[in-house]
């Protein structure tokens, strides 16, 4: 049944330190652009393919990939917070069926999804519950963590199971593409940030006020260009977007993490929502992409993108 791709890059940054009004309008028109597409589309459901930033997974228990049955939004950085509209035993079902494909996958039933999931649902339908959705983790941001091949696997799974349905699915990668903000790391970390990153769920509010206090201290930095943050690179980003649009989705099975660090940053490794989006709709078959936006945003730290993209089978 009918399927369609939005891809799309976030930023925690927006109305905390902006770029200058006439970028923040062109991503404001491309957003506008996307959510009539989907709202032209009219989805039966959503697939959100999102990363964390540790505020719902932790060290406790830091699985590589996991399908919410049930669903929080958190509400950080001005991001909307509230239950998110899943479908439970769907989800269910759906884990157990990424299980039989030799894909390994976590089930949460009380999972917590930041902005990295709850803007795009917000820029893409204009909110959190304007379609069911099944929201699913991808570990972006804390090592060890999977391969693109592996996300690319997760996607082309759960675009299987959908291929035999009767839904109009949409599915959203949102992540990054080359950027590095502060992303704290376990490993060499103080024991007050190693105990943060272990169990760091629901913090007081002037911790969360602190922390995003800290963020955009070094977005003005960054910005500034006095940062020791990976730079921004818009040849890479590009290079990799281009993959993703000539439908050779299997090219990315060679980036390892150690290349994507190297050349995108900490946090590039985002791209596994992308990845496993695009999976989902290669399980559906041929599909013709298109990149509606791209630009450097050191205010934002991001190389901020989107792209759409539909299926050629009927």
């Amino acid at each position: 049944m009918p399927i369609h791709l939005e891809c799309l890059s976030h930023t925690p940054l927006h109305g905390y330190f902006d770029p200058a009004p006439e970028v923040v309008a062109e991503v404001e028109r491309v957003c506008g652009a996307a959510r009539e597409r989907v709202a032209a589309f009219r989805p039966d459901l959503i697939v959100a393919f999102a990363p964390d930033h540790f505020n719902g997974f932790f060290y406790d228990v830091m699985p590589p990939f996991c399908i919410g049955a049930r669903a929080e939004a958190i509400g950080d950085f001005k991001s909307l917070a509230g239950t998110l509209p899943v479908p439970e035993e769907l989800a269910r079902t759906l884990a157990e069926n990424v299980l039989d494909a030799d894909v390994d996958v976590a089930l949460s039933y009380r999972m917590q999804v930041d902005h990295g999931c709850a803007q795009a649902l917000e820029l893409l339908t204009g909110g959190l519950d304007r379609y069911p959705v099944v929201p699913v983790f991808i570990n972006s941001v804390a090592p060890p963590m999977a391969t693109l091949r592996r996300a690319r696997l997760l996607g082309d799974a759960i675009g299987r199971f959908f291929s035999r349905s009767d839904k109009r699915v949409l599915v959203v990668g949102s992540g990054g593409i080359s950027h590095e903000p502060p992303v704290p790391e376990l490993f060499g970390a103080t024991p007050d940030v190693a105990e943060r990153l272990i169990a760091g769920r629901n913090p007081a509010p002037d911790a969360r006020a602190a922390r995003q206090a800290r963020t955009v201290a070094a977005a003005k930095s960054f910005t500034a260009g006095d940062s020791p943050l990976h730079p921004l690179n818009p040849e890479w980003d590009r290079a990799f977007l281009e993959r993703l649009a000539s439908g050779e989705l299997t090219s990315v099975d060679g980036m390892t993490n150690a290349a994507i660090t190297r050349d995108g940053g900490k946090s590039a490794h985002e791209i596994r929502t992308w990845v496993a989006a695009f999976g989902a709709l290669a399980a559906y078959g041929p599909y013709r992409a298109t990149l509606d936006y791209y630009r450097e945003i050191p205010e934002w730290i991001a190389g901020f993108a989107t792209m759409h993209a539909t299926s050629n089978v009927a």
